[in-house]
C-alpha cells in the first residue's frame, strides 16, 4: 500500500495535498455472501429481526431518528 501526496486544486483553486489511494489492487475473491458469515440459524434471525427493525421500525434507530415524521 502507498500512501502518497497527491496535488489537487480545492474549490478555491489554491494547490492541496491529499493522500492517493491507499488500497491494494486486485479483484475481491468470493462473492460475498453475509449467510457464509453467520454460524448458525439462531444467529441468522437475530441479524434479520434486527435489520426488520431497522428499515420497518416507527421510532427511528440510531442517528437516523428524526423528530419530526416524513
Amino acid at each position: 500500500m502507498s500512501s502518497d501526496l497527491v496535488k489537487k486544486k480545492s474549490h478555491t483553486g489554491n494547490d492541496v495535498e491529499v493522500i492517493g489511494p491507499t488500497y491494494e489492487p486486485g479483484q475481491p475473491d468470493g462473492k460475498g455472501d453475509w449467510r457464509k458469515n453467520i454460524g448458525n440459524r439462531a444467529q441468522m434471525l437475530k441479524y434479520l429481526r434486527s435489520g426488520e427493525r431497522y428499515w420497518y421500525a416507527e421510532e427511528g434507530y440510531g442517528s437516523e431518528k428524526r423528530k419530526t415524521p416524513a
